[in-house]
């Protein structure tokens, strides 16, 4: 039996934060991990610490997204502290691009919702091409307009995840991967869990399994009705700098690459690449930045989002077994911070969070659970 005073399952981007907010906190940490036939949300992302358009129809949850992102220069400072490695945070506000007036007008009103529910507290500001092309150069004549928020940046998620996975190392925690998990028993007034052939036990255990939260939740008297959808990335070659800030459809890296994305499909658990989709992506590219049209591209691939019915996460803990909580999202890059510094010590036995009660699975119960996307 191998003891420590937090069971994390799960090593991507959501359970590393927390663990290492944990251990930062002082716990001992055993994450275990699945082999690399998981699926892998956290090394198929777009990199975006974004905030604008989050929340619509759920004020905490801007809050929420808002609050992760001003502590997210603490976290790249921390991880570049503990592990040496800088993960590329930039924060220069971001951009929507709108491609028609239609466009312009719905992204107006639903940033102006957002911003009435939150009391006025939520910059923005609805920019007309002119206004666009004097601050992003190169701009397409397709582009009707855009929003901008000073909110918003990125990092690189690649250097996000190893960081991460440095510095739970450096502060002690384990990390073991090939231990899926799929029993979760109880042992007193703790856990008890069987992975890799080994048992593992602790007092409080945190489910950060992304889509295998579904299975694992009912067995602490939990509920994770996630579902997966399909997000496709491009890569092009590395550019000489011509992007400063980040939009939701092109982003520019720190080491140059052009990575083009923003899809959206309910395909079950098929996490492949189709040319229709990644058609549609590269032109609407090509209409943002007409000179990318010469790009070559180099990758492209699918990934699976964590999905809610409502496009909300779900942080709780379980009434029926104090001690184990569920900790699930599909933007692990922009709430990483937030899961650092404010998930990870409740999880290790500190006061919740204020404002997080809403996020409860228990929205869901006695529901007509369909999947839709808030953002």
């Amino acid at each position: 039996m191998t003891t420590s005073d937090l069971i994390v399952i799960g090593g991507g981007l959501v359970g590393t934060a927390i663990a290492y907010g944990a251990a930062r906190n002082g716990a001992s940490v055993t994450v275990l991990d699945e082999g690399d036939d998981a699926f892998r949300a956290s090394r198929g992302n777009f990199g975006l610490v974004w905030v604008q358009g989050k929340g619509y129809g759920m004020a905490p949850y801007a809050s929420w997204t808002m609050g992760s992102a001003r502590r997210w220069p603490a976290l790249a400072a921390a991880l570049l502290a503990d592990t040496g490695i800088d993960v590329q945070l930039k924060q220069p506000g971001g951009f929507h691009l709108c491609f028609s007036a239609e466009e312009m007008q719905a992204r107006e009103a639903r940033l102006q919702r957002i911003r009435d529910d939150l009391g006025g507290d939520y910059p923005f500001e609805m920019l007309d091409h002119n206004m666009v092309a004097a601050r992003l150069p190169g701009i397409g004549p397709d582009v009707a307009g855009a929003s901008y928020t000073p909110m918003d940046g990125h990092a690189n998620p690649l250097k996000l995840l190893r960081a991460l996975h440095t510095a739970c190392q450096q502060r002690g925690v384990r990390i073991l991967p090939r231990h899926g998990v799929g029993q979760i028993g109880r042992d007193g007034a703790g856990f008890v869990v069987e992975a890799g052939g080994t048992r593992f036990a602790a007092p409080r255990i945190v489910l950060a399994s992304g889509l295998g939260n579904r299975a694992l939740a009912g067995q602490i008297g939990l509920h994770a009705p996630v579902a997966p959808n399909r997000g496709q990335v491009l890569i092009g070659e590395r550019a000489s700098h011509f992007l400063d800030h980040p939009t939701t459809y092109v982003r520019q890296t720190d080491e140059g690459t052009i990575q083009l994305g923003d899809s959206m499909e309910d395909v079950g658990f098929d996490d492949g690449t189709t040319v229709d989709v990644l058609g549609a992506i590269a032109s609407r590219g090509v209409r943002s930045f007409p000179a990318l049209a010469s790009l070559k591209l180099v990758r492209a691939w699918g990934a699976l989002r964590v999905m809610t019915p409502d496009g909300f996460p779900i942080y709780q803990e379980s009434a029926a077994c104090p001690g184990a909580f569920v900790a699930t999202c599909h933007s692990g890059v922009t709430l990483a911070a937030a899961h650092v510094f404010r998930v990870a010590p409740w999880v290790s036995g500190g006061a919740r969070p204020e404002g997080i009660d809403v996020f409860t699975g228990d929205r869901f119960l006695n529901t007509n659970q369909v999947f839709h996307h808030a953002h």
